[in-house]
């Protein structure tokens, strides 16, 4: 039977509806039947006790054995949320300042060039400024994804093969370090590898690879058990899986490989976790920094981190959504309205590319959890969630 991460409630015990949150699970299963994702598992949980913790539909479409709450999945990109509070954590001791330039940790990032593009063509310039810590927390730095686009910079990146498992961490700064940004500092809110940077900053740091200082300092205090950089061999039956082909595209899907130990560590995506593990990490957030009697981080630092740090900094509408800015780690709501999506001001956010996503809302005293592995269906599987939680409550 699967440890509960938190005391379970009725939902009418805590603000919502036992019927409209059956709802949800009755739209989740109607999206498994007809093909869309292979299953999930949604956990809902306010006042610090459990409302849903469900699992549904297969964990491996190629295999009858049924999703369980305690699936493992790669959950990508909410990576970058338990680093950027790894580095804070660092930040409290005093290891560094957010306006402290990256090339001081990491010389190889001095000196960096932006690309003027032109056409296919580019000029390189130098940065107006250095790239700050704080740059790296809330993706300002200039440096982007090779997935982001097909312009020089973009093909540089692949070029180099910045992605590849099969480097250190302090092989990819070294390469990023050859390579221009994208956009100056400071200038755009570009999604980039800046968390990757941010984990291969803990090491220096901390003197420790980022997966044993997470493992440390976050994951065995918090009981995050099943959160690591792969899957150990005794555990592979546990590990959720996607349809090989998209269903709605019919283009081949293909995962990042997490049966064996990388040696890359990606900072900015490759953890897998479990939604039990991934709520104990968003119950300390949303506790403002403690759980179960230990201080992680402060609560002033928790705020600081979950408030805009953009202003009027804009990029990448498509994964920015309107209405919101951006934290150190997160997407922060700035307005009641705007958004196509429910949620209260101070609502934080994100994903992974697979399909995964949370968000907390302090104000409501809530946070949610949602694993799939589809990474076409994503967007469409975030808003249906969201939606269907605040259709729950009932106080």
């Amino acid at each position: 039977m699967t440890a509960l991460p938190l005391p379970q409630a009725t939902p009418e015990d805590i603000g919502l509806s036992t019927a409209r949150l059956a709802r949800l699970g009755s739209a989740l299963r109607a999206e498994i039947e007809r093909g869309r994702v292979p299953g999930a598992v949604a956990l809902v949980a306010r006042r610090g006790r459990l409302a849903l913790f469900e699992s549904f539909g297969r964990r491996d479409p190629a295999h009858a054995d049924p999703m369980a709450k305690d699936s493992i999945f790669r959950i990508y990109s909410m990576t970058k949320p338990v680093v950027s509070a790894a580095a804070m954590m660092l930040w409290e001791e005093g290891r560094f300042l957010l306006s402290d330039p990256i090339g001081k940790f990491l010389p190889e990032l001095n000196q960096l060039k932006v690309a003027l593009v032109r056409g296919a063509e580019i000029e390189l310039v130098d940065a107006e400024r250095p790239i700050t810590i704080q740059d790296l927390l809330r993706h300002t730095s200039g440096l982007t994804y090779e997935f982001r686009g097909s312009g020089p910079v973009h093909k540089m990146y692949t070029a180099e093969r910045i992605y590849s498992r099969n480097q250190s961490n302090a092989d990819q700064v070294a390469t990023l370090g050859k390579l221009p940004l994208l956009h100056q500092p400071g200038t755009h809110w570009e999604y980039s590898r800046s968390t990757d940077v941010l984990g291969r900053l803990i090491e220096v740091l901390s003197g420790a690879t980022l997966g044993e200082y997470l493992q440390r300092r976050l994951f065995a205090p918090l009981g995050m058990i099943d959160t690591a950089f792969h899957v150990p061999a005794a555990e592979h039956g546990r590990l959720a899986e996607a349809f090989a082909k998209d269903p709605d595209t019919g283009a081949g899907v293909q995962l990042i490989n997490v049966h064996d130990a990388p040696k890359f560590e990606s900072g900015g995506g490759g953890l897998v976790s479990t939604a039990g593990d991934y709520a104990r990490f968003l119950q300390m957030l949303l506790n403002r920094g403690s759980m179960d009697g230990m201080r992680f981080l402060s609560r002033k630092t928790v705020e600081l981190m979950t408030s805009d740090h953009l202003g009027p900094i804009t990029g990448a509408p498509d994964l920015l959504l309107p209405g919101y800015g951006f934290g150190l780690g997160f997407a922060v709501r700035l307005a009641p309205g705007i958004s196509h999506v429910p949620g209260s001001v101070g609502q934080y956010f994100w994903g992974g590319l697979a399909g995964t996503t949370f968000w907390v809302d302090p104000a409501e005293d809530l946070f949610a959890v949602l694993l799939i592995q589809g990474p076409g269906q994503r967007d469409y599987f975030r808003t249906l969630f969201r939606d269907m939680v605040y259709a729950a409550f009932d106080d």
